[in-house]
């Protein structure tokens, strides 16, 4: 760290672009820490709430929407958690999210009671998200297929030359989908 050799100095030091971001990033992430604290007392809440609606008369529509809501907050925790580790939002996971949400309000209503017009927007919303996820599986099947095109057209040494890390990196097991950033 850079110690101000004059007290005017000090002052600069808070609006040097490396210190705000970093200071924003902190506070970010105490947001979304915070909110995860949130998410998780709420789903322990529905939970047990569930748990005891299952003490009445069994009502299937009400058990079923209390477990898909449950799970679509699992979904968001779980969205926020890979933003916390790799500062950046999931498309896949929030995609899932979006596809959860939708079923769950058509399974609420009934399919039959939905007006047609609704049901034909839901109908399209469905499928651009499984569009989503079919271009994001498709992407990553390209970009495979370029690195390993790339990879084959450079000429490779000789294990014998490779040091151990060039030979560990070499050995290395392929990326998942889920690095990429879409």
């Amino acid at each position: 760290m850079k110690y101000p050799s004059s007290p005017n100095q000090g002052w600069k030091l808070w609006f040097e672009r490396d210190t705000i971001v970093h200071n924003l990033e902190f506070f970010q992430n105490f947001i979304v820490i915070s909110l995860c604290i949130g998410l998780f007392c709420v789903m322990l809440i529905r939970l047990g709430e569930m748990f005891l609606s299952l003490l009445q008369p069994i009502n299937f529509q009400a058990i079923t929407s209390d477990i898909l809501f449950v799970l679509i907050l699992v979904e968001i925790f779980r969205l926020l958690i890979i933003y916390l580790q790799e500062q950046r939002i999931s498309i896949g996971a929030a995609v899932e999210v979006s596809l959860v949400s939708a079923l769950r309000e058509v399974i609420l209503q009934g399919v039959v009671d939905i007006p047609i017009d609704r049901l034909l927007g839901v109908c399209a919303f469905l499928v651009v998200l499984g569009g989503l996820l079919y271009l994001r599986v498709w992407m990553f099947q390209r970009f495979e297929a370029i690195a390993t095109t790339r990879n084959e057209h450079l000429s490779q040494p000789s294990t014998q030359e490779l040091s151990d890390n060039q030979h560990f990196q070499l050995r290395r097991r392929p990326p998942s989908i889920e690095q990429y950033p879409f």
